[in-house]
């Protein structure tokens, strides 16, 4: 992985919109926020409006820290971010996705053409989004017939990126998702992004 104090991308004073809730994989979360602040974005964590002033990480099992929510649906929109994260473990996307506020920020992101990256279990969300279709991807193995479903094509790939949108399997794969999110987000909006 490319040194994040001299990340080669020009995306100092872009925004990213980090959209989780309690039982968040915990280095799925940190190790790209700590990345963004370093090469200079301005992160903000969205939370659920029931959220409590800091959601709980989930590792191997237990819980595993806490990160504090800096903003809550719907108070924000797509429109105040540049890009969108969605880190993964089983609860944090399995929760979002029961909430309208939740779904339709992802969307928002896909209908302005933003870059979108998600990791592990974090394309779930994108299902309920209903943006996957004809839509390249890769996530946690367990969900792969889940994605099929909504209309994408699967891929076990360390990242994929098709379009804007970045995904990757597990936080074994953190290295390139983080490079992969750092380009696509330099880039900025893509035309194939659209739902």
């Amino acid at each position: 992985m490319k040194n994040r104090n001299s990340t080669p991308y020009d995306v100092k004073g872009k925004s990213v919109a980090i959209l989780a809730t309690h039982g968040f994989e915990t280095s799925e979360l940190t190790e790209p926020k700590k990345a963004l602040d370093e090469a200079g974005v301005h992160t903000t964590v969205v939370s659920l409006p029931e959220s409590d002033a800091k959601i709980r990480g989930f590792r191997n099992g237990g819980w595993d820290g806490e990160v504090t929510v800096d903003a809550r649906l719907p108070d924000v929109s797509a429109s105040d971010y540049d890009a969108l994260l969605i880190p993964g473990g089983v609860m944090n996307p399995d929760r979002l996705r029961m909430f309208d506020d939740a779904v339709g920020f992802v969307r928002d992101f896909f209908e302005a053409g933003k870059p979108v990256s998600a990791i592990c279990h974090g394309p779930w969300l994108l299902v309920e989004a209903d943006v996957l279709k004809g839509r390249t991807v890769t996530s946690y193995p367990s969900i792969r017939t889940d994605l099929e479903n909504a209309g994408a094509s699967w891929t076990n790939d360390e990242v994929v990126t098709d379009q804007g949108l970045v995904t990757s399997r597990s936080p074994q794969d953190l290295p390139a998702f983080i490079d992969k999110m750092l380009e696509e987000l330099a880039e900025g909006r893509h035309a194939g992004q659209t739902t």
